[in-house]
């Protein structure tokens, strides 16, 4: 019997409120990355910050680094902007699993603050507040609120390649790529905004900064789960070890 490739989401550690509790600290994904991993026919695992080890990576086959709060402009070598919001443990702990993961070549989608996080692994840097850069608010509209925008994707790219015939995506996020590092930009908002990066040396490594997990075709995350499988095909039971070559990256 064959299995569904199996998704480690990344997680939020955040005040949250459930039945009579109000402000417990709680680790968390929206259900949107859930529910799309899921139909994309994938198995997602939820994964909180640790970043003891990443022996997790022995039990998927890919890795979806979730949206959220602010990547720590310490690891891109950046005094804070007073408008940054950091969790200075996940970065720590998603940096962790992200190095093994690029060495054991696992298939890796960032988006928004996984893109984020992406690039800044590959040695490249970001905006800490996006509207300085562009001029205005569009691609974070107000507290809760997405935006929409015309982008365009490089021809051949594998970001062009999952979204072709794609010209609009959603918009939430006030922080935006400023140097890719060793990744190449292959998606730019109408703005010049960098909207997808990848590694084309590397299975499957891509970044998006929009939110598909939130769009009626998922299509990067449908992706990631296609690029799993040759991962999750594989009869269920004891499974090796992945190679752990030394990776090509930085995590500041």
């Amino acid at each position: 019997m064959t299995r569904r490739p199996v998704i480690g989401i990344t997680a939020y550690v955040e005040p949250a409120g459930w039945a009579v509790w109000r402000d417990v600290p709680a680790t968390l994904v929206p259900q949107a990355y859930v529910r799309s991993v899921t139909a994309a026919g994938g198995r997602a695992v939820v994964l909180p910050p640790d970043d003891t080890d990443a022996d997790v990576l022995e039990l998927l086959d890919g890795l979806l680094l979730a949206g959220g709060a602010d990547v720590g402009p310490e690891r891109y070598g950046q005094p804070p902007d007073p408008r940054t919001e950091a969790r200075p443990e996940r970065d720590a702990g998603e940096l962790a699993v992200l190095t093994a993961a690029l060495a054991a070549d696992l298939p890796v989608l960032g988006v928004c603050r996984g893109m984020q996080l992406l690039a800044v692994a590959y040695g490249g840097t970001l905006h800490q507040h996006l509207p300085d850069v562009v001029g205005h608010d569009g691609h974070r509209p107000a507290p809760g609120v997405y935006g929409s925008h015309p982008v365009r994707f490089t021809a051949g790219s594998l970001a062009g390649d999952v979204m072709a015939g794609v010209d609009r995506v959603n918009s939430y996020h006030h922080q935006a790529v400023a140097d890719p590092g060793g990744l190449v930009v292959t998606g730019r908002a109408d703005d010049q905004v960098v909207e997808a990066v990848e590694d084309p040396a590397r299975r499957f490594v891509l970044g998006v900064q929009w939110h598909p997990e939130n769009e009626a075709d998922p299509r990067p995350v449908t992706a990631l789960v296609r690029a799993a499988m040759s991962h999750g095909s594989q009869p269920a039971g004891p499974r090796p070890r992945p190679a752990r070559p030394r990776p090509p990256v930085t995590t500041g």
